[in-house]
């Protein structure tokens, strides 16, 4: 549901006194309330990012069984909680979000340590944005892999939404990953995500110049789209059918064993589809879910 004027404030108000942004069943979706739930969503990204995936640890990491670093205390962490589990271990998904009001009082985004966001701090992007509109960074996206389905993951970017409305904002952005470290291996979906999705130039984000990997590896005539679309992750897709625009260059992160795009999507596309409790209801097999949903930065 699109919001509007006196509905966006009713809409904030009403959001600002709930205790949870979508329910269903067992499974709720709402921000963490303490440093415990913190450290269960953190434990929950060491156990896909790490064991599951291909991340290498760091002495600390490995010791603690918990993917952490320095924005955690700066960021909301969106949960995805199933009452019907023991304590301790009720946390089955989670998003990391930082607020453009947050970030600037203490240093940025994590994303500027791959992509220059200058265009998107400037007075132009946000006059673009509108007044009171902010930006919002996602990251360390994850779901447990015995919940990886379509109501859950829709369930999820409800609350997503709910968020978006409760915080006023306009654009969020992040970066997602590729599987693997060579981006000629990934050539195909790289170049067809540069020809087919990259940003406006007004607005036009970039890999930092020492991380910059070239995107335009193949012409557009070459490119085998089935086949390019196949290789990119279902996170990657249910961005793009939601509109989303692709930053120009890739950065291979080899901590995280992965190749990183940038994503800029506009909220107002987002909001039209998942619109929490104030809205159309969602359905299990709404195909701008994706069942995979995991994000690094």
């Amino acid at each position: 549901m699109d919001y509007s004027g006196k509905d966006k404030v009713v809409v904030a108000q009403t959001l600002a006194n709930a205790d949870y942004y979508a329910r269903s069943g067992p499974l709720e979706v709402r921000c963490s309330r303490g440093e415990d739930e913190v450290i269960e969503a953190q434990r929950l990204r060491y156990r896909i990012f790490y064991e599951e995936m291909s991340a290498a640890p760091s002495a600390q990491t490995r010791r603690e069984r918990r993917d952490m670093d320095a924005y955690d205390p700066l960021c909301d962490h969106l949960l995805v909680i199933d009452h019907s589990r023991p304590y301790g271990q009720q946390v089955v998904g989670t998003y990391r979000l930082l607020r453009q009001a947050v970030a600037e009082r203490h240093g940025g985004f994590y994303s500027a340590q791959e992509y220059d966001l200058e265009p998107l701090m400037g007075s132009g992007f946000k006059a673009h944005m509108g007044k009171g509109g902010q930006l919002l960074e996602l990251g360390r996206s994850c779901v447990h892999r015995d919940y990886r389905t379509n109501s859950t993951i829709s369930l999820l970017w409800k609350g997503i939404a709910g968020y978006l409305a409760q915080h006023s904002i306009a654009y969020m952005f992040g970066c997602a990953s590729l599987p693997g470290i060579d981006p000629e291996t990934l050539k195909q979906p790289l170049a067809y995500l540069y020809h087919e999705h990259l940003c406006p130039d007004d607005f036009m984000v970039r890999a930092v110049p020492d991380r910059f990997v070239e995107m335009n590896m193949m012409p557009r005539e070459d490119i085998d789209v089935r086949l390019a679309r196949r290789a990119l992750p279902p996170l990657i897709k249910g961005y793009l059918r939601l509109g989303c625009f692709i930053g120009d260059g890739a950065v291979v992160d080899h901590q995280f064993g992965t190749t990183d795009v940038f994503i800029l999507l506009p909220v107002e596309r987002v909001t039209k589809r998942y619109s929490q409790r104030f809205g159309t209801p969602g359905a299990d097999n709404d195909p701008e879910t994706s069942t995979d949903a995991i994000a690094k930065s």
